[in-house]
């Protein structure tokens, strides 16, 4: 199944506190909340917001998540973001 197909049978409503997968960058967030019709996400492990269309959101497959949480961790010991 395509990324497209998945995100057409997610209801366009986002709970907050749903993890999604912004298919427009490839990032994975916690659902924030929404102004309008975009939505905030937030990095797993915390950091800055970025608004997405509630078209090019998809539900985060755990592997997904699993792997942005590891990126995020390693990064903020590399660098000390």
């Amino acid at each position: 199944m395509s990324a497209a197909e998945t995100a057409h049978e997610h209801p366009q409503h986002w709970e907050p506190g749903e993890t999604a997968k912004d298919t427009r960058t490839g990032r994975v967030g916690r659902v924030m909340g929404h102004v309008g019709p975009r939505y905030q996400l937030r990095p797993l492990n915390g950091g800055k917001e970025w608004e997405a269309d509630p078209d090019h959101l998809s539900p985060a497959a755990q592997s997904d998540a699993l792997s942005a949480a590891v990126g995020e961790a390693n990064a903020r010991t590399r660098w000390g973001l």
